[in-house]
């Protein structure tokens, strides 16, 4: 129960920091504990559901979350998350930790091409925007991670948002995503209820402390935490699958 209270709060602050959904972490974290990996998964999305609401219910009180871009992103995503506890069980688990792996490796490179920042945000097609969200859903809650992991970067890179404005934005996605993930999985028996809300319950108090750390430091700062977080889950993720 200890290891498990801990555990939350460091991933809720790592969710509020970095705009995740946790799962980036918490997955490999459980793995490493002798969780199965649907179980972890399941978990993850329960956790998910926890930080990703009371994390943008702060963002948006502090005005950093641009609610009408992302709710059609999050529409998308919904739809697209209701499929992963069916693909995810007709998956292999040694097939969902390399898509993990894929998505983690994706995002670490993104952040290393240096993006220019923009005064002014891309005008996008809705339907793109859905697009991206039920695509995201789909893959990323097969894999037990809310797909902010992969939206920020997008959303920095592709539609010129600033990096903060684009973390809130990514927490505010896991929202649609982790809610329809955790239906779709539970409904499959992937869920272990308890377990996840424990860890659910105690990262609300590291997601507070996360925003908190997040509006106080630098962008240039962030971006380069972001990169070593990134690096070393990617480095963990290799040796589990290939050594």
């Amino acid at each position: 129960m200890v290891e498990l209270i801990l555990l939350g709060i460091s991933v809720g602050l790592l969710s509020g920091f970095f705009g995740i959904g946790g799962g980036t972490i918490l997955v490999p974290l459980l793995l490493m504990l002798g969780f199965e990996t649907k179980a972890a998964i399941g978990i993850s999305v329960v956790q998910m559901v926890f930080s990703s609401v009371f994390g943008s219910y702060i963002n948006n009180k502090k005005g950093t979350l641009d609610v009408p871009m992302v709710l059609v992103i999050g529409i998308g995503g919904f739809i697209g998350a209701l499929l992963s506890g069916s693909i995810a069980s007709n998956v292999e688990d040694r097939l969902l930790e390399s898509v993990f792996l894929g998505f983690a490796i994706f995002a670490l490179v993104r952040l290393f091409v240096r993006t220019h920042e923009h005064k002014e945000q891309r005008e996008v097609n809705k339907a793109v925007l859905f697009t991206i969200g039920f695509i995201l859903g789909a893959v990323s809650m097969t894999i037990g991670v809310g797909g902010s992991i992969i939206l920020v970067p997008i959303l920095v890179g592709f539609l010129h948002v600033p990096l903060k404005k684009a973390i809130s934005a990514g927490l505010f996605f896991v929202v649609f995503s982790s809610i329809a993930g955790f239906i779709s999985h539970a409904s499959l028996g992937h869920v272990d209820f308890e377990s996840g809300i424990v860890i659910g319950s105690a990262s609300l108090m590291g997601v507070y402390i996360g925003i908190m750390l997040k509006d106080s430091v630098g962008a240039v700062l962030q971006r380069r935490l972001l990169v070593t977080f990134y690096f070393i889950v990617v480095t963990y993720l290799v040796q589990r699958i290939f050594f």
